[in-house]
């Protein structure tokens, strides 16, 4: 959008306030108001000075100040203000005379990772395909003290007994019984509905909505497929659309990996492919699973490099409670026609060769979408420029198989410290073309180390019950 367009849109919405969001390292959404006088020129060639020493994982306080500069592109209306605000997606940039893009900015990886593709892939571009699946809870509380530590969540959906809950009408949704469930036992229906119609103004198409699996509350909505940095803009909108919606609605919403023992966890499965002129490369009807052999390398690529790729995608400590046999999420690096225990899928049911695409299902949306996006790529790219096999597809059932079966397949990492620790000896790939910076990945994995080293230290209820008689 020219300044003149934007100063239109703003004028026919009667806007009051011009926001800016933008993203920290570990992938939180901050924002900054100002007033609509403010839109002018200087706007998106100044930006907004801001104190990144105030950001996790950015910079340190002797070098706080920093740049926020809009994007004139990303203008949308905030359906949660009340007085009519005009959002923009904002990058953070180093300041300077030449107002130079900051290393860390997650944005600035993503668009770097597009141009990056160009170089490995002529006029090629990477198309992104989120599942964004999670809970929606009638009650939400959590306390870590040091003589107190628990969590409570309820759901009307629940198969259990709740006073609080209670409306006598039945219609409980029983254990992992919740797929594609229909009203009267889907009650959040309208909810989806309402949520979708939200992204539809702000520019994100949907694909569908439904029920998941869980039966407390599990819910997914599947948007169209953007191109990388287009679809982790919309991937951060989606969060925000269904968290503020579902709070206005006194109702909690959570992209939490395993917010629930014993019950499905969330994930956020990325569907993926290399695209020239809105055709994927990767579709060849002679080649493996109708592969290419660039899609078949791109794939030996992600397999090759799934441990490392694990600390962006799946940067939690609760994402390794979801990773666990069992409840359709993967655990081995394998890849497979179909298969949603494969870590790799290639979905069966793909009809048109102009998005032939295979999905990875280890994500959830802990991880920041710029970078887990980016990451993804980068490794795909590498396994086409060094033309890296995946094998032979494994299309066998992984929670079936024999402890000696398992024993010769590649297990995923089990818990961040083991994927931070991945990241750490195998990160060439994401450092080609400047994409990614090893002062990026250091402070990434400062990040996510002192989470690992903070919860290791916490104790559970599962601890009390197992060695509080010791």
């Amino acid at each position: 959008m020219k300044l003149e367009e934007i100063k239109k849109f703003v004028k026919e919405n009667k806007a009051e306030f011009i926001d800016v969001k933008f993203v920290d390292l570990p992938g939180s959404w901050h924002h900054i108001t100002l007033p609509v006088e403010s839109l002018d020129k200087e706007l998106f060639e100044n930006g907004i000075g801001i104190d990144g020493s105030s950001l996790r994982g950015f910079t340190r306080i002797e070098r706080g100040d920093m740049i926020l500069l809009p994007d004139n592109d990303t203008a949308f209306i905030d359906p949660f203000f009340d007085q009519p605000t005009v959002s923009f997606i904002g990058n953070i940039m180093e300041s300077n005379r030449t107002v130079t893009p900051y290393s860390r900015c997650p944005r600035r990886v993503a668009a770097a990772a597009e141009r990056y593709i160009t170089k490995i892939v002529k006029g090629a571009q990477a198309i992104i395909g989120p599942e964004f699946e999670y809970y929606v809870f009638d009650k939400a509380d959590y306390k870590q003290e040091p003589g107190m530590a628990y969590y409570l969540v309820k759901s009307a959906e629940a198969d259990t007994i709740d006073d609080e809950a209670a409306d006598n009408l039945g219609y409980k949704i029983g254990w992992k019984k919740g797929y594609h469930a229909a009203p009267p036992l889907d009650r959040t229906f309208n909810l989806r509905s309402e949520i979708s119609t939200l992204l539809k103004n702000v520019g994100v198409g949907l694909k569908y909505h439904h029920h998941e699996v869980g039966g407390r509350g599990q819910h997914e909505i599947e948007t169209a497929f953007q191109p990388l940095l287009k679809m982790a803009d919309q991937s951060m909108l989606v969060k925000y659309m269904v968290k503020n919606h579902c709070f206005r609605s006194n109702k909690s919403a959570t992209f939490m990996p395993k917010p629930l023992f014993n019950e499905p966890g969330s994930g956020m499965h990325v569907h993926q492919y290399l695209a020239i002129n809105g055709n994927s490369i990767f579709f060849d009807k002679t080649g493996r699973n109708v592969l290419s052999k660039e899609g078949l390398y791109y794939i030996g690529g992600v397999l090759k490099h799934v441990d490392s790729l694990l600390a962006f995608t799946n940067p939690a400590t609760n994402s390794f409670k979801r990773l666990v046999p069992g409840f359709e999420a993967p655990t081995a690096g394998t890849y497979s026609l179909g298969n949603r225990t494969a870590c790799i899928r290639i979905p069966g049911y793909q009809r048109n060769p102009k998005t032939m695409r295979f999905e990875f299902r280890p994500p959830d949306a802990t991880m920041n979408p710029y970078l887990g996006y980016a990451a993804m790529v980068m490794a795909g790219l590498d396994g086409i420029k060094n033309k890296i096999d995946p094998g032979l597809p494994l299309d066998k059932n992984l929670d079936d198989l024999s402890k000696i079966e398992l024993d010769k397949i590649h297990q995923l990492p089990t818990s961040l410290d083991r994927a931070t620790k991945a990241l750490a000896a195998d990160h060439i790939y994401l450092l080609e073309g400047g994409v990614f910076s090893e002062d990026l990945i250091e402070n990434w994995l400062k990040v996510r180390n002192e989470d690992f080293g903070n919860i290791g230290r916490q104790p559970t209820a599962g601890e009390f019950e197992l060695y509080y008689d010791c």
